[in-house]
Parts: C-alpha cells; sequence; structure tokens
C-alpha cells in the first residue's frame, strides 16, 4: 500500500488548501489561474521535462479540485471559467472520479524482469522451470523473452537470489473487481459499470492520475452564503487528529459549522437495527446475512455477486441515520458527511438526506486554509444548539465501527443470545476478499455446501483495517488505530 506520506498526497492538500484560501477571501475566480505559478515558480526544479508542464498537470489537478471532470477537458477554458462553474452548480456531478491523462505514467503491461542480483548460477531453476522456455542465459545473466513469456511468475518464484521483480501497473494490480484498463493509447480507464468506488486506484497510482473530483468548494460557498451547514463526522475522521476529545467539534465549529454531529450515534442505531434483523433472520430460517454499512462492498455484491445480495442487511448505514436526525432537528439544514472514504460519496448521491460529502483530506486543508489549530482549540461546552448532546454520546461500540471487526462486535453485544453469532470478517475487498465473497455467494445459493463453521453474519470492509485505512485518509493507519483506540474510550459505557 502506497504510505499516505507522500509527495502526491501532500500536493493534494496544498491545492486543495490554496483554493479554500481563495474562496473564503472572495478571491477565487480572479485568483485560481496563479496557483499553478505559485506551486511551481520559475527556477524550481521539474517534476515532468519542464516546470510549463508541470503547471499544465497542476492546472488540470485544480480542476477536479473544484469538483470539475477531466473527460471534456478544455486547454483553452480559463481556470477562472471553471472556478464559476463549480460555483454555480447546485449539486455535486457524477461520476466522483475522474482520470488525469497527462499525468498517467502509461505504465507497461504488468511483466517480470531480471536484475543485476542475477548470479548466473548452475542450477537455473528460473531456466529450467519455464514452461515456455522465455528465458535463455547471456553473458552469465538470465534475460526474459518477452515475446514468450506469459507472466506466470514461476522464474520469480524460483530464483534463490531474489533477483527477478515483478513490475506491476499499481491502479490495475490495486482493483479488486478488473474496472481499471489500458485506452488505445495506453492510459488507464475506468470503468464506472464495475467499479465499486473503493478508492484503491486512486490512493495506490503513484502519480496522482486517478484522481477524486472535491466537494469543498460546494461547501464552503453554503457557509459563506450564511446557511446553517452541519457536520456529520464519522468516527475514522476522529482517528485522523491528536487532538483531546472535544477538539475535533470545537474545530469543526470554528471553522463555521452551525452544529456538529457524531455519527457514531447513526453507528449505534445501525448496530440496533441489524441486531433485531439478525435475530428475524435467523427465526425465519435464514442461514447467513452480511453487514450493510460499507457502500463499496454493497456496490460489489450488487455488481458482481448478486448470489449473495438477498444476504445484505437491510439496513442503512450510519450516515443516512444521522442525517436523518440532523434533518429532523433542522429540516432545512445543510448535512455534510466527513469521511475517509469514496463511496460514501456515491451513497450521498443516492440520499436525500446528505447534502454533500468531503473527505478527511479537505477537511485538514480546510482548517489549514482558516488557520485552524485543533490542539489550541478550546473544547466547546455542550450545547443542544451547538454539538450533539450529552443524551445522544455514542457507545463505545458504535464509535468503533470505525474499525474491522467494530461491526460484528457492535451486533453481538445487542443480541438476546450472542452465543448464537457466528461471525466472520472480510477485512479488505481485495481479490482475495473478492472470492471470499464469491464462495459465501455459492453457499447462499447451494453451489456449494453449507458446513458447521459456516458464519451466519459476515461483516464486510473494503479497505483494510475497516474505515481507518479508507482512500482518503491523512495518518497512517497504525497511528489512527491508536487514536481511536482513545477516541472509542471516550465513549458512553452502557451498551
Amino acid at each position: 500500500m502506497l504510505n499516505i506520506n507522500n509527495n502526491a498526497a501532500r500536493l493534494k492538500r496544498e491545492l486543495i488548501m490554496r483554493i479554500a484560501r481563495l474562496q473564503l477571501d472572495g478571491k477565487l475566480v480572479h485568483g485560481v489561474a496563479a496557483i499553478p505559478r505559485e506551486v511551481a515558480p520559475k527556477g524550481s526544479a521539474s517534476v515532468r521535462c519542464c516546470i510549463y508542464h508541470d503547471r499544465e498537470i497542476l492546472r488540470m489537478r485544480i480542476i477536479a479540485r473544484l469538483g470539475c471532470g477531466l473527460e471534456d477537458y478544455d486547454d483553452a477554458k480559463e481556470l477562472s471559467a471553471y472556478a464559476e462553474e463549480a460555483l454555480n452548480r447546485e449539486k455535486p456531478t457524477w461520476p466522483m472520479l475522474t482520470v488525469l491523462d497527462e499525468a498517467c505514467n502509461a505504465c507497461i503491461h504488468t511483466r517480470y524482469m531480471v536484475t543485476n542480483a542475477c548470479q548466473g548460477c548452475l542450477a537455473r531453476p528460473c531456466m529450467m522451470n519455464c514452461g515456455k522456455k522465455a528465458i535463455r542465459i547471456e553473458a552469465g545473466r538470465a534475460h526474459i523473452d518477452g515475446e514468450k513469456c506469459i507472466n506466470c511468475g514461476i522464474c520469480l518464484q524460483n530464483c534463490p537470489y531474489h533477483a527477478i521483480i515483478r513490475i506491476p501497473v499499481p491502479c490495475e494490480e490495486a482493483c479488486p473487481v478488473g474496472a481499471v484498463s489500458k485506452n488505445e493509447q495506453g492510459k488507464e480507464r475506468i470503468d464506472y459499470h464495475r467499479c465499486i468506488f473503493c478508492g484503491n486506484c486512486m490512493r495506490e497510482c503513484p502519480f496522482g492520475a486517478m484522481m477524486d473530483k472535491g466537494q469543498l468548494v460546494d461547501v464552503v460557498k453554503c457557509l459563506l452564503a450564511g446557511q446553517k451547514v452541519v457536520a456529520l463526522y464519522a468516527p475514522a475522521v476522529a482517528a485522523q487528529f491528536r487532538a483531546a476529545p472535544g477538539q475535533l467539534e470545537g474545530a469543526l465549529l470554528a471553522a463555521g459549522f452551525a452544529r456538529v454531529w457524531e455519527v457514531a450515534i447513526g453507528a449505534d442505531i445501525t448496530a440496533e437495527h441489524e441486531a433485531r434483523e439478525f435475530e428475524e433472520r435467523m427465526e425465519q430460517g435464514e442461514s447467513m446475512m452480511t453487514t450493510s454499512c460499507c457502500p463499496a462492498y454493497v456496490r460489489a455484491v450488487q455488481r458482481h455477486v448478486p448470489e449473495l445480495a438477498p444476504c445484505i442487511s437491510d439496513t442503512r448505514t450510519p450516515m443516512h441515520y444521522t442525517a436523518e436526525l440532523a434533518k429532523n432537528a433542522d429540516p432545512d439544514c445543510v448535512t455534510v458527511f466527513i469521511g475517509p472514504c469514496l463511496a460514501k460519496r456515491r451513497e450521498g448521491m443516492d440520499d436525500d438526506l446528505v447534502n454533500y460529502v468531503l473527505s478527511v483530506e479537505e477537511i485538514g486543508a480546510f482548517f489549514m486554509a482558516k488557520n485552524i489549530e485543533l490542539t489550541r482549540i478550546a473544547v466547546p461546552q455542550t450545547a443542544p444548539d451547538a454539538v450533539t448532546a450529552d443524551a445522544a454520546i455514542p457507545t463505545a461500540s458504535g464509535r468503533n465501527f470505525a474499525r474491522s471487526g467494530g461491526v460484528a462486535e457492535a451486533v453481538r453485544v445487542r443480541l438476546k443470545e450472542p452465543e448464537r453469532l457466528k461471525p466472520a470478517l472480510i477485512n479488505g475487498l481485495n481479490r482475495a476478499g473478492m472470492k471470499q465473497l464469491a464462495q459465501y455467494g455459492k453457499i447462499n445459493t447451494g453451489s456449494l455446501p453449507k458446513t458447521p463453521d459456516t458464519p451466519n453474519l459476515i461483516e464486510v470492509m473494503a479497505c483494510e483495517g475497516g474505515c481507518i485505512g479508507g482512500p482518503l485518509v491523512i495518518t497512517n493507519p497504525k497511528v489512527a488505530a491508536v487514536q481511536l483506540d482513545k477516541y472509542v474510550a471516550t465513549g458512553a459505557a452502557k451498551e
């Protein structure tokens, strides 16, 4: 997994911050064109052939950060026109991803290569075990014939010196459902019919060519217009910042949000409903139920494993239930979900109660644009008109939805007979995880037999480790896990 601490991620956050500052100052339309020159000034080291090419790519990155797609990119259209388009749109546009062709490295197809670590050994297991006779020895070293090689990897497995390496295409490698592939020009394309919006391609592309379309411009527009904008922050968000309890809420209020809701409250509602639903399904003779809070998983089943669709819980997600609470409290409010998940943007488009979905990257950059330092924020006094009331403090298990295993545990503690539960976890929807789903689908249809070890509740998280490992996080998942423990510990003791 590409670490979140890299130049592509840093550049993305800087662009978000610069755009937000211009918008807050009322200078977005007239000032946005200067950003490429400021980020890549004359005399600076270039990433591509020259700084002018770098600036052109920066210009396209800015367009995505404004929430506009690059599918019909017009190099004659001024950045100011794109900014006006962003400020005038009524709602985010489909799709949530866009591909920056100019940044795409057009990586060659996955292949194997012999490095200079090759010793030209007597055993020559790479050559002897190659069924296609694609390896020959020249000048004391192994060489792979690309015309004969079928990329089986047997040579790599047999080399005692680990002298053979596999060169992948990161975005294609990361996609668990084969939705990313090359076009005739060698550039990557996304098949949105197959895509589950897990965000893996975006996270793993080392050139930052796979981009999400931002929604921060839309949210800031509502804040500047004086609308009552409320923040709904996911439990995983609390794990992204080194802040004391209450400081994140204080920072969101300082940023201009009228009220702050913990989505862990909605998680408690989801867990309660799923526990009752599980009991009802088991009483009706059903053998298996899966969780429903991960929209990337739900789409994966809908698009790729329809045999498992009847097993998905009918319960809505924590985001939906929290948005429902917010709208019940104030029907005119603008709801903004904040999380680490790309698939939540798709879910937000389909949910009338959710107006916008911001990433952790966006809210972190917005705090920087507003010069808000969380560690210096005074913890606000809890008040019904600002921060969720004490009576609605979520349980520890509700806050623990952010990690793999947390949903199943939250359901277990709410069951009347928890000993009936036989949970199983799919911790990350990589290709192996998709194969597991297919196996469960076959069990559900009877194509494979059910055994005493077959689980009756399957929790699926598209991201390894849970939401704290999402594609739009800003903190290393291991560090986030520690922060999450602290956040969970401040939850209500009641279950």
